[in-house]
């Protein structure tokens, strides 16, 4: 049966509101903010060892992360599906879920694995600006192939509490293997407490030894909330293998576009490397706050989308599904509203915190604010249409109008104003509001037909 602490209540007589959301989406915002700022804390502790240990672990991390990004855009489907199964409260459902996807996640771990030992060495030995590069590159990349198992586990596993309404748990998780990580790394990257010195191989072992911890709490805690699941019998589908290739088919559009928007962004980062000095500059430094502004209006929408799909799996009639979109849109708004107030207070304070930079480029970055003060709205509101529709099962809908406006838009439009009209940079930033200016009616014209709520989760 699924875990006692639901997200929502069958007792309750009007349904969730924002406020069910905001229990849900707070743990898994301030685990992704969290996780974004490990990047930096990692980049920071090597950096004592020069530019050459950094520089190997940027090449290699960005190597792992292609098969990092695959595991958690496939876990993102995960949750969805567990939303779902959790609400029906069947739990053949559930289990199903839970060992397809965690098959699933091992799966793509593993070929993401083939794929770097067939080819990983090459594409070092290419991109690497130096043989010692390479040589670091590889031995961090080696040891780093333990976190892309760990990391596949741990995500399927923090998917299935997600969608369990637990998302406490695998922030709890984390914040317990956040220090780990960075104590044993210090001790291991300079050799402290009589171990020797690994230099940058030893913030992988780090980062293995930490996310061993992180899953081990993650599997405890499951034993301990749904270890009955292991003695229910039966599955979803005829069988195993049917039901894997069911939550493949509906795994596959959800990953296509995690796939398809962490392609274009790199590819349109890119172009923007042709731009001016200043305004590269600029927009290198823009950049991570868009990142972690677009988290919080993101993990809101998942969220919500969560609630809907337990909701649907419930088999809650409309007026409930209505109420309760209603008030996780204007919980989107307000979010819209801390986004777009954090945005303002970065370019405002520019002078302050880029003070060492160039008055042009601070010039530059102020110039973005009336693009990010409007950004926010937008995003947000097709964030809740296209995780509602997720939820919903209507997953390839949602895929084909992020593919097709990122690549018959955003990414040559923006090739167009950097390459050939040589643009200002606000313009080339506006091209985001502009894409999801073009996403909108698509998005809110299937949202509001309303086939999405009397979807029935039966498969």
């Amino acid at each position: 049966m699924p875990s006692s602490n639901s997200t929502i209540s069958t007792s309750t007589v009007t349904g969730p509101t924002a406020r069910n959301v905001f229990k849900l989406a707070w743990p898994m915002t301030l685990k992704a903010i969290i996780l974004h700022g490990t990047v930096v804390i990692d980049a920071y502790l090597v950096s004592a060892l020069g530019e050459t240990a950094l520089a190997a672990m940027g090449l290699a991390a960005a190597i792992a992360g292609f098969v990092l990004g695959a595991i958690l855009a496939f876990s993102n489907a995960m949750q969805i599906r567990t939303a779902q199964a959790f609400g029906t409260g069947d739990p053949v459902f559930l289990k199903s879920v839970l060992a397809a996807g965690t098959t699933l996640s091992l799966a793509v771990g593993l070929i993401g694995l083939l794929a770097i030992s067939a080819f990983g060495g090459s594409l070092i030995e290419t991109i690497a600006p130096s043989p010692e590069v390479a040589d670091l590159s590889r031995s961090y990349l080696a040891v780093f192939s333990m976190v892309i198992i760990g990391e596949a586990i741990g995500q399927s596993l923090s998917s299935h509490f997600n969608g369990c309404g637990q998302s406490r748990i695998p922030l709890y998780s984390f914040l317990l293997s956040l220090p780990i990580n960075v104590v044993t790394s210090i001790v291991l990257i300079h050799g402290y407490l009589g171990l020797p010195a690994f230099g940058v191989t030893g913030a992988a072992m780090g980062s293995a030894i930490a996310i061993s911890v992180q899953v081990a709490f993650l599997i405890y805690r499951l034993d301990r909330l749904d270890g009955k699941l292991r003695h229910v019998p039966g599955w979803r589908q005829a069988n195993f293998i049917e039901t894997l290739k069911r939550h493949l088919a509906f795994s596959l559009p959800i990953a296509a576009t995690f796939f398809s928007a962490t392609f274009a962004t790199h590819v349109c980062t890119l172009i923007y490397a042709r731009l001016s000095l200043n305004e590269f500059a600029a927009m290198t430094l823009i950049a991570p706050w868009i990142m972690v502004g677009g988290t919080i209006g993101m993990q809101w929408a998942q969220a919500t989308g969560i609630i809907i799909a337990q909701l649907l799996g419930r088999g809650e009639n409309e007026a409930v599904l209505d109420r309760f979109l209603g008030s996780a849109w204007r919980g989107a708004f307000v979010a819209a509203v801390v986004v777009a107030t954090v945005y303002l207070a970065v370019c405002l304070s520019a002078s302050v915190l880029y003070a060492d930079l160039n008055a042009q480029t601070r010039a530059v970055l102020f110039g973005f604010l009336p693009v990010l003060l409007v950004l926010p709205f937008p995003k947000g509101s097709n964030a809740i249409c296209g995780n509602t529709l997720r939820a919903s099962g209507d997953t390839i809908y949602v895929m084909h109008i992020f593919v097709w406006a990122q690549w018959l838009f955003r990414v040559p439009a923006t090739a167009l104003a950097v390459l050939h009209f040589d643009v200002a940079a606000i313009w080339v930033l506006s091209l985001l509001l502009w894409e999801e200016f073009l996403k909108f009616p698509a998005f809110h014209r299937r949202l509001f037909r309303g086939d999405w709520k009397r979807s029935e989760i039966t498969e």
